[in-house]
């Protein structure tokens, strides 16, 4: 049986230091948000964001290990969808029933995109965020080796695709855009570009929201 190298050591102890990193930073499964949680309202402080009566959502944030460094997996939403047509997404969707976030997640994951939910090792919990259309949507951290196999639904999704994590939490890359949102008024949110991909909303807002746990692990 041949040993892995010195080489491979380093990169799995590196791999190892990073995943604890990242854990520490976030919420454990059995138990509730340090704080109250990001939305739409964090940049758009005029528009008023529903309290009430949200419905209950969860995504999964998966973090893949590549050689390289980690990956984080987005979806881009098909353009035939009724809600966020053509968009760049996270894998997940509503909660039912009594669902926890992370079997929501896992299960929204398998059919959008195949993900076999025993390939993830779940992390924790990210900060939940509200948005104007009426989600409260829970973010789960989890990791995954390569190679992670899948098979999309092609109603609901169009493509999958991997964007270096470091990239994503680098916070030269967030941008602050805004829409017009006839008839009220404009909308402020952030945006993130890689390649010709812009991931922005709710899914860029989920991703700001992890960078400042990492960056600020005491602040929820």
């Amino acid at each position: 049986m041949t040993r892995p190298s010195r080489i491979e050591d380093a990169a799995d102890r590196r791999a190892e230091g990073e995943e604890a990193r990242i854990a520490a930073c976030l919420d454990p499964l059995d138990g509730g948000p340090r704080g109250p949680g990001g939305s739409d309202h964090d940049l758009n402080p005029g528009i008023a964001i529903p309290l009430d009566g949200l419905q209950e959502a969860a995504v999964l944030i998966l973090l893949i290990e590549r050689e390289e460094g980690l990956n984080v997996l987005l979806t881009q939403r098909a353009d035939q969808m009724r809600r966020h047509a053509g968009q760049i997404a996270f894998p997940g969707g509503r909660r039912e029933g009594d669902e926890t976030p992370w079997a929501a997640a896992l299960r929204e994951a398998h059919e959008e995109i195949g993900l076999d939910p025993a390939t993830v090792r779940l992390a924790g919990l990210s900060t939940p965020y509200r948005t104007l259309t009426g989600y409260h949507i829970t973010p789960v951290v989890g990791f995954a080796p390569p190679p992670v196999r899948l098979t999309l639904n092609p109603p609901e999704v169009a493509e999958a695709f991997e964007v270096p994590f470091a990239f994503l939490m680098d916070p030269a890359n967030h941008e602050r855009r805004y829409r017009d949102q006839p008839p009220g008024p404009p909308r402020w949110h952030y945006a993130i570009t890689w390649r010709d991909k812009v991931i922005w909303g709710a899914t860029a807002g989920m991703l700001r929201a992890l960078y400042e746990r990492l960056e600020r692990p005491d602040a929820g």
